[in-house]
């Protein structure tokens, strides 16, 4: 099977551990453009990710620019065909699961059943605190909360869950999702989010390991869903280092896979060797046309040397 790819786009979410100077008088006309390229190149997925707030404190390294993932993705589905769209991640313990569901559902129903949920526990104190969620038991309300939204987004107009944390029975949603199951994937590294992804997700998605930690991870992941007896498709996932295709004329930055497409091809096919189902990618870039160019040539040069 050959090694599917996405991208976690630029623009909606502005930290200064991962945006290009450019981004930062980008707006919806940019990522507009970029999802039509993504769509077009053979990316599995596109992504959004999630925070409310950003305090002072963390303002610096983090920014403020953080796009609503459910309106950011709805607006994306309208300009693209085939694409997934992934929430990765959405911090669905600041909610309510039935406030989750309907927002979800309606953009799984919209875009034709495009709709990935990735989940993941959050960091931000202030976060949970300002919106009167538990960050303490963030990790055990996450974990109830996976389980609540399988049963708001599965077929039933009228879900139930009895849980410590919600307790919801006889009040309908719809539109329901077009797909008969929304795939939830489980974001983080750490060793309760490997755990959670491995009992509770069809997917993870792994925060900023390294190559060299992913063996470990995976044979983790693995032993915990055999010893769980965990059956059906199970998604790992792999964020790679930074990407340019071709001979840049400018620094790349150390770390960066760059050079020909058959270089980056055989040097990505090394996920796939130690279980890796799925890359993100994050193509470099000094502008909206030069990342539109690297999309367009991930997709048509690295992409079909990645089997």
């Amino acid at each position: 099977m050959s090694l599917a790819y996405g991208i976690q786009l630029p623009v909606q979410a502005q930290s200064a551990l991962f945006a290009e100077s450019w981004e930062a008088d980008a707006g919806p006309a940019d990522l507009v453009a970029l999802a039509r390229a993504v769509d077009a190149a053979g990316f599995a997925y596109l992504a959004a990710c999630e925070h409310v707030g950003v305090p002072r404190r963390l303002a610096p390294a983090m920014s403020t620019v953080w796009y609503d993932p459910v309106a950011t993705l709805a607006h994306l589905a309208a300009v693209t065909e085939r694409v997934r769209l992934l929430s990765h991640v959405a911090v669905v313990g600041l909610r309510h699961p039935l406030l989750t569901a309907k927002q979800y559902a309606t953009l799984d129903h919209l875009s034709g059943g495009r709709l990935v949920l990735g989940v993941g526990a959050g960091h931000v104190r202030e976060e949970f605190e300002v919106l009167g969620a538990d960050f303490e038991r963030r990790g055990a309300v996450l974990d109830e909360t996976i389980d609540a939204l399988r049963a708001a987004l599965g077929p039933e107009e009228f879900p139930e869950h009895h849980g410590k944390f919600h307790d919801f029975a006889g009040l309908g949603q719809r539109p329901r999702p077009a797909q008969p199951e929304v795939p939830v994937w489980v974001g983080g590294s750490s060793p309760a989010a490997v755990r959670r992804a491995a009992l509770k997700g069809d997917g993870w998605l792994p925060q900023g390991d390294p190559r060299n930690r992913l063996p470990a991870q995976i044979a983790r992941l693995r032993r915990l869903r055999a010893e769980a007896g965990a059956e059906g498709p199970f998604t790992v996932g792999a964020i790679t280092e930074p990407v340019y295709v071709g001979r840049a004329g400018w620094e790349v930055g150390r770390g960066t896979l760059t050079g020909a497409p058959r270089e980056i091809a055989e040097s990505l096919r090394a996920y796939r060797a130690m279980g890796v189902d799925q890359i993100q990618v994050r193509l470099r870039s000094r502008s909206r046309a030069e990342l539109v160019e690297q999309v367009g040539l991930f997709g048509a040069e690295v992409a079909p040397l990645l089997g």
